[in-house]
């Protein structure tokens, strides 16, 4: 190691109390983190690409450092999906500080990875109280049934109003609007459940069928509208 001449003339100081890094909370127990194998637990880092065209939602289980599974969700850059693909393949079995460093292509990810990171090394994770944390698996729990992301999508013009699109519980189907014409529910199809009973022999119509539902007072609604094409 090289010194500066300045600091090699200068004279020695004992250093005082040393009491090391604070302990923090790790899969139900307080760890005083040194090393990055002394990280464990699930959370989760959302990030935007430059532009903000796009975003990522990453969801990580770390176990003794390594990431064990990893779910990534993106909305609004076509591009990003692919980003994606690579990156389930790429940040497995790397450990946090590995994956941090290694190039996701996309902006977003990259942006996620960092705020999950800091995160983790601050013990502020999901499964920080949880004694031996959630096990490998849990990150397809978020997606619920059919394992498909929760998406919202509404859009609203001056001219022509609000129009919702996809909700979290499904693709919007029809609006019911009221006397004043006033959206006071909606039908809409669970696209997840209605996709893995199709996968599992059911027929279309009625997959379609049994996972469409309404929200709200659908069933009172004077008019009933495509938001898409109407």
């Amino acid at each position: 190691m090289k010194y500066t001449s300045e600091l090699k003339n200068m004279c020695s100081v004992s250093k005082g109390c040393n009491h090391g890094s604070s302990p923090i909370p790790v899969e139900g127990g307080w760890v005083k983190a040194k090393e990055i194998k002394d990280i464990s637990g699930l959370s989760h880092g959302v990030g935007g690409c430059a532009p903000h065209q796009g975003a990522c939602k990453l969801t990580l289980n770390v176990k003794d450092g390594i990431i064990e599974e990893a779910l990534i969700e993106t909305i609004g850059c076509t591009g990003m999906t692919h980003s994606a693909a690579m990156a389930s393949e790429i940040i497995t079995g790397k450990t946090i500080l590995e994956a941090l460093n290694t190039d996701l292509v996309c902006d977003a990810i990259n942006v996620a990875m960092k705020e999950i990171f800091t995160q983790l090394i601050y013990g502020r994770s999901q499964t920080a109280f949880s004694e031996g944390g959630l096990p490998v698996g849990s990150g397809l729990e978020d997606l619920g049934k059919g394992l498909r992301s929760a998406i919202g999508t509404v859009y609203g013009s001056v001219e022509k109003g609000p129009r919702y699109l996809e909700t979290t519980e499904g693709y919007t189907t029809k609006l019911a609007l009221d006397e004043n014409r006033e959206i006071i529910g909606y039908e809409f199809v669970h696209l997840g459940k209605m996709m893995e009973a199709i996968t599992s022999g059911v027929d279309a119509t009625k997959a379609l069928n049994d996972n469409t539902s309404t929200y709200g007072r659908y069933s009172e609604g004077v008019e009933f509208i495509n938001p898409r094409n109407k």
